[in-house]
């Protein structure tokens, strides 16, 4: 097996803590930020930041749809992290100060993909695919922050 990665960022005219603080909301913020591609969302523990524990399940392609429980930690100040309980899946969403009145948003997913064709096939498509995905997560965290 080899390690699969999704990487994307988007710039923000809004505080780091403002981005921050609609990104660690799974309650009120997160449900509405998510594209057609997640469905069955439902916060089971906590709901804002460290502690929290989400659910849903991801169409990441017409055939390939995943289960994902994952709980949220904070190593930082600027980070969340998204451990899935069902998977080897990671993913982690770091804000940071552009300029004076800027914000970037990096979401960096990861998790241990498929060997011999079938993994060569995920590395080269997967990535592609979830990027699209935690774009429109991105456009729609700009609408939220306007």
């Amino acid at each position: 097996m080899g390690k699969v990665q999704a990487g994307t960022e988007r710039v923000y005219q809004a505080t780091p803590k403002q981005v921050y603080e609609a990104l660690a909301d799974y309650t009120t913020v997160r449900p509405r930020l998510l594209p057609a591609q997640y469905s069955e969302y439902e916060v089971r523990a906590g709901g804002t930041g460290a502690g929290t524990q989400v659910h849903w399940r991801l169409q990441a392609t017409e055939k390939r749809v995943r289960d994902c429980l994952f709980t949220v930690t904070e190593p930082s100040p600027e980070k969340l992290v998204e451990t899935d309980a069902n998977s080897t899946m990671v993913i982690t969403w770091t804000v940071s100060a552009v300029g004076e009145t800027g914000a970037r948003v990096s979401v960096e997913a990861s998790w241990q993909g498929a060997t011999g064709i079938g993994g060569f096939f995920e590395r080269t498509f997967a990535p592609k695919g979830l990027n699209r995905i935690h774009d429109a997560v991105l456009a729609k965290l700009a609408d939220e922050l306007a």
